[in-house]
C-alpha cells in the first residue's frame, strides 16, 4: 500500500511588511521595472477614442476677469501652444485658433480619412 500524498499547507505569512524587489528586465535589456509599494502610481484613463469616434485635439482656454486683463491659451495636439493676454491680443488668438482648426495637420487627417 502506498502512503498518501502530504496534504497542502499555506505558507507562513511574514510578521510585517517586506519591500518590493525590481522585477526581472527583459531578455534583450532595458531598464528595469520597480514592482510593489515603491512602483509609480499611475491613474488609468478610459480611452477617449470610445464611444462615437470623436476625441479632443484642440483646446481654447479664455479667461476675462471683470476688472482684470483677459488672457487666451490655445493649445493643440499637434504641439500648438500660445498664449496671449489683453484685450486685443486675446481676440486675435480666438480667431487664429477658430482659422487653426482648419489648417491643422492633424484634423486634416482626420477628414480625409472619413471621406
Amino acid at each position: 500500500m502506498t502512503n498518501p500524498p502530504p496534504t497542502k499547507s499555506h505558507p507562513v505569512a511574514p510578521d510585517r511588511p517586506t519591500t518590493a524587489n525590481p522585477a526581472a528586465g527583459p531578455a534583450t535589456g532595458g531598464a528595469l521595472k520597480v514592482v510593489g509599494r515603491k512602483a509609480a502610481l499611475t491613474a488609468v484613463r478610459p480611452d477617449q477614442k470610445t464611444g462615437d469616434g470623436r476625441y479632443p485635439i484642440a483646446w481654447l482656454t479664455i479667461t476675462a476677469p471683470r476688472g482684470a486683463t483677459p488672457t487666451a491659451t490655445s493649445i493643440c495636439a499637434c504641439g500648438r501652444n500660445l498664449f496671449a493676454a489683453g484685450h486685443h491680443k486675446a481676440l486675435a488668438l480666438i480667431a487664429d485658433h477658430t482659422d487653426h482648426k482648419t489648417r491643422c495637420p492633424l484634423r486634416a487627417d482626420q477628414e480625409g480619412a472619413a471621406a
